[in-house]
């Protein structure tokens, strides 16, 4: 009798070049299902660097650096310490933003706060829902082969690993209803630029206020005045962010955006 074998059970088939569109589809529909499943309709993303540490390890990283006495290291821990300031100002937006969310009349429309679901600011976001009694986190991992897996404040039933980042990337805008960016590297400016891309042609026209969030870090790395007078961009573009330097004026730009939005919506 010949070996037969249905397709769909073939993992051959399925990780080879010609089943690519079949995986593309199980990133959209596995995804949509437990998003479904799990009454998750909105949320809030947090975007910024996978390499800022929690205080707490960039002190420890600073005493390290001192016991050594390297002048390298301790120039890096300096700069990690700085940096440090962003993790915990996420977790204390991504805390507040979640109990604000638990605290409105619909209940199970929760907005839930959503990050990439790595390391140091990705972290931080999670951390902060999870410091909410009954809050919930999204991750929507990738595959990289230098990071780790989902960080471990993800809600379980809502961490994801993903194959391809422009799935990922969908996932991050089609539910969002606002985004906060915390300083980060290309990952963080890809996503960012990918959805601002979308808002300036409107192929997104829902509301999604975005904050960008540490003026001294987006003031140097985006000079949006510039791209005005050279006339790449809109003068109304610089409208698309709001820039933030506290976790008082993003909770309170993000909440009173998404409250207005609430109360136009249709019912």
């Amino acid at each position: 009798m010949p070996n037969t074998q249905k397709a769909y059970k073939d993992l051959d088939f399925l990780n080879s070049p010609a089943a690519r569109t079949i995986r593309i589809l199980c990133e959209y529909e596995e995804p949509r299902e437990r998003f479904y499943r799990n009454r998750l309709r909105d949320t809030i993303v947090v975007f910024g660097s996978a390499r800022i540490k929690s205080p707490e390890e960039a002190a420890l990283a600073m005493s390290t650096a001192r016991e050594s006495a390297d002048a390298a290291a301790i120039a890096k821990a300096e700069k990690g310490l700085g940096l440090a300031r962003y993790y915990a100002d996420t977790r204390e937006l991504a805390r507040r933003l979640t109990e604000w969310s638990l605290a409105r009349p619909d209940h199970h429309r929760d907005m839930v706060i959503t990050t990439g679901g790595g390391p140091g600011i990705m972290e931080a976001g999670n951390r902060g829902a999870s410091d909410v009694p009954g809050g919930r986190s999204v991750g929507l991992g990738i595959s990289l082969p230098f990071e780790e897996k989902v960080n471990r404040w993800v809600t379980p039933e809502l961490a994801f690993e993903f194959h391809y980042f422009f799935m990922r990337k969908y996932w991050f805008s089609y539910l969002a209803k606002a985004v906060v960016v915390m300083p980060g590297g290309f990952g963080t400016l890809d996503e960012m630029c990918e959805i601002l891309t979308l808002r300036q042609t409107r192929r997104i026209t829902k509301p999604m206020p975005m904050v960008l969030y540490g003026t001294d870090y987006w003031d140097e790395v985006i000079d949006v005045e510039a791209m005005i007078r050279w006339g790449t961009i809109s003068e109304s573009d610089r409208l698309l962010m709001h820039r933030s330097n506290s976790v008082d004026d993003a909770f309170d730009f993000l909440t009173a955006h998404l409250d207005s939005t609430e109360k136009e919506a249709p019912k």
